[in-house]
């Protein structure tokens, strides 16, 4: 019975293996190039999701974008837009400085009416000096000549002059005999006190020291009118004897020598002018006044001073206003003084002098160096928060120098009154310069 049942034991066990060998995946299936395929399908890495797709390409357009701004950033700093599109330049603190940049606050202000007169730069003759030598003598040096800047006291020439060495002469002279005069007078004014010579002798001793006194003095003056000072005179006596005839022209004041005439070894006269020095840091501005504007011309009005030929135009006022008129001219002289540190107001050059006469109420007024013209339009340059914008402004009345704003530019904003060709410029730097268009 046991040895039957033991094969149908094994059969089932066989069953069951036959059974799991038929259920283990792609065992049904034959080892063809299709099944491979389907294998490799199951095997690659899934693609992500359409969601997934978006997000990765926005991470990219983000990073795209920040390199972009960076570049904007960058590029702003000289010309650009500000976050609401507009235009604006960007400066700092010491590039405004540098620029020279000045701002105003806009108000409203009177637009003044100018009278046009013609005019002339003269030297100011306040600050003007002709030297003579004061001696008669031969030139020996000339340290200076036309178009030198000198300062006060500066040694222009030295003359030999023996009229000078006479001069020295008697002082020194003087001064011995009153030291002689006084040690007789002392000693006969000792004598005299105590009755041993008469009262005759100490008088005639008294007066031979007051002459000698009188006659020091007298040397004293004339060495003081050729220029010498006290101290000069004081060391005089120790000077070796060489040094008498020596006479040194000296720069009254500072200035510029504009006129020489003295040559080594000319012989001058005492009255020669041998230098005409000029300070040329002020000038006066003659004004010719007609008749017709006569009543209108007054110390004190404001005057705008056209020189041209690429000078800028400088402003003064009416510092003088004569009291004639000139009998060939039939016009009267008005006078403007006027600063002049770089030596552009060259005297002899011809100006018109525009005189404001009188003013009329206007509303916002701005001078006309503030007006520039960008993309065809006339604009003043506002700063804000962002940096300088350009405004396009309507333009109303105006004069010689300013002009009335009619929109565009509102009371208490700040603009640039002064400079605005450089922010201009700086603005098209950054439109063109750069290919970017803005």
């Amino acid at each position: 019975m046991n040895s039957i049942k033991q094969p149908k034991a094994w059969g089932f066990v066989m069953l069951a293996l036959l059974a799991s060998l038929i259920l283990l995946p792609g065992c049904n299936r034959q080892d063809t190039p299709e099944s491979h395929k389907e294998g490799a399908a199951r095997t690659t890495p899934q693609v992500p999701a359409t969601g997934d797709k978006d997000h990765s390409a926005e991470e990219d357009k983000h990073a795209n974008h920040d390199d972009h701004g960076e570049e904007e950033t960058a590029h702003a700093e000289e010309g650009g837009e500000d976050e609401h599109g507009e235009e604006v330049v960007r400066l700092s603190e010491t590039e405004i400085r540098e620029f020279g940049i000045e701002l105003a606050t806009a108000a409203t202000a009177k637009l003044d009416q100018y009278a046009e007169l013609p005019g002339e730069i003269v030297l100011n003759a306040d600050r003007l000096g002709h030297v003579v030598p004061r001696v008669p003598g031969i030139v020996r040096e000339v340290r200076k000549t036309i178009g030198d800047t000198v300062k006060a006291g500066e040694l222009l020439a030295v003359i030999e002059s023996r009229e000078l060495a006479d001069a020295k002469a008697v002082f020194l002279a003087a001064i011995e005999r009153e030291v002689l005069a006084r040690a007789s007078f002392n000693r006969e004014e000792r004598l005299w006190q105590k009755k041993v010579t008469s009262e005759q002798e100490y008088l005639d001793a008294r007066q031979v020291l007051a002459e000698a006194r009188i006659a020091r003095s007298s040397a004293e003056q004339q060495l003081h009118a050729l220029g010498f000072s006290d101290a000069s005179l004081k060391a005089l006596p120790e000077q070796p004897d060489a040094t008498y005839t020596r006479y040194e022209i000296r720069a009254p004041f500072a200035g510029t020598i504009i006129e020489k005439h003295l040559t080594l070894g000319e012989k001058m006269s005492g009255d020669a002018e041998v230098f005409t020095i000029a300070d040329l840091s002020t000038v006066w501005v003659d004004i010719n006044v007609y008749q017709k504007d006569l009543a209108q011309i007054r110390q004190g009005q404001r005057v705008v001073i056209e020189i041209g030929h690429g000078i800028p135009q400088v402003s003064g006022e009416i510092a003088w206003v004569a009291p004639l008129v000139g009998e060939a001219t039939r016009t009267a002289k008005a006078r403007v003084v006027l600063a002049n540190p770089e030596g552009t107001l060259r005297p002899g050059l011809f100006v018109t002098a525009k005189v404001a006469v009188g003013s009329t109420a206007a509303g916002i007024v701005v001078p006309k160096s503030a007006l520039q013209t960008f993309e065809e339009r006339s604009v003043v340059f506002v700063q804000d928060e962002d940096g300088f914008e350009p405004r396009p402004v309507e333009l109303g009345r105006q004069n010689a120098t300013q002009v009335e704003i009619l929109s565009g530019l509102e009371a208490g904003q700040t603009y640039v009154s002064q400079g605005a060709f450089t922010l201009k410029a700086q603005l098209s730097k950054g439109a063109f310069g750069d290919g970017h268009n803005h």
